[in-house]
């Protein structure tokens, strides 16, 4: 696979780093400090922006401790491999406390996946689809 390039907007932006050698996510670090509200949300810099492997595209994901410890959760998280603008990481605070972010924190993981694009090819009707044992049975229908 071709390198994932990373060029520094900022001066105090860092690079991504996988944390061991079985990470599937490059953690991601704030550039600047920001608050999270309390029930709310912000857009947190890394200073970066990316050129992703051909035929990849980055899913921005929570980082599991800040989910736990603190109630943080990413939104917005895809990078689309054509996008050259600074990488923004959009975080939400579940808890009723305000977060604070310093530059240098990790605040969420970049995690690389395949693309999948096929032409979209329009049926006339459902029974078009092709029979599943599952049919159109939704929300609960496989269990709790």
């Amino acid at each position: 696979m071709a390198a994932l390039r990373v060029a520094k907007l900022h001066e105090r932006a860092v690079l991504p780093a996988r944390a061991s050698a079985g990470a599937a996510g490059y953690d991601l670090a704030a550039c600047a400090a920001a608050v999270v509200p309390a029930w709310g949300r912000a857009l947190v810099p890394t200073g970066l922006a990316l050129a992703l492997p051909p035929g990849t595209y980055g899913r921005v994901a929570p980082r599991s401790g800040l989910s736990v410890r603190a109630g943080l959760a990413v939104g917005a998280g895809v990078v689309d491999p054509d996008y050259r603008g600074e990488l923004m990481v959009l975080l939400i605070n579940l808890s009723g406390a305000d977060f604070i972010v310093r530059p240098g924190d990790r605040v969420a993981q970049l995690v690389l996946e395949r693309i999948s694009t096929p032409e979209v090819e329009a049926c006339a009707s459902p029974a078009e689809l092709g029979d599943t044992a599952r049919q159109a049975g939704g929300f609960g229908s496989t269990g709790v």
